[in-house]
């Protein structure tokens, strides 16, 4: 073993010593017991949570199914989209343990209160208006738009 003051470094390992330490930028990882986003296929929707990884393409989901209404079922990684969210499961794990850590771990309510969720209901409302819905909707933002063009001539005009 060679003493380090005498080690000889290449280029690239002196540029990295000399600069801080790189914080990962992803952290989203395809882990057993991360909560994922169906977003492709006649479950699109619904959460669901990673309980085995197959192979590099698929992963081995489970809802669980009396709250996400998502059967244990083998899904290509792309139609899963990953969240934050991540329940303490073992390998495997068996839907009544399943259960038990999403309510411990409160997912429901925390997927509820992000701003992607608000996003998919906000977008979901507003595919299901009526004619007389979408006319109501029209006329808000035009009155809206008016008003904000009136105070902001106000604003420019005493400037």
């Amino acid at each position: 073993i060679v003493a380090p003051s005498t080690q000889t470094r290449t280029v690239g390992e002196l540029a990295c010593t000399n600069r801080r330490p790189v914080k990962m930028p992803f952290t989203r990882f395809v882990e057993i017991g991360r909560v994922a986003l169906i977003n492709y296929g006649p479950e699109e929707g619904k959460l669901c949570t990673i309980i085995d990884v197959v192979d590099q393409n698929r992963a081995l989901v489970d809802g669980p199914y009396g709250i996400t209404g998502v059967h244990r079922q083998v899904i290509n990684l792309r139609r899963l989209s990953l969240t934050d969210f991540k329940v303490k499961i073992g390998l495997n794990a068996r839907a009544k343990s399943l259960k038990k850590a999403w309510a411990a771990a409160g997912v429901q309510e925390k997927w509820a209160a992000t701003a992607w969720a608000a996003k998919r209901a906000s977008r979901s409302a507003k595919a299901s208006l009526t004619d007389l819905g979408r006319f109501k909707a029209m006329l808000a933002k035009k009155t809206r738009a008016k008003k904000v063009k009136t105070a902001f001539n106000k604003l420019k005009k005493s400037a």
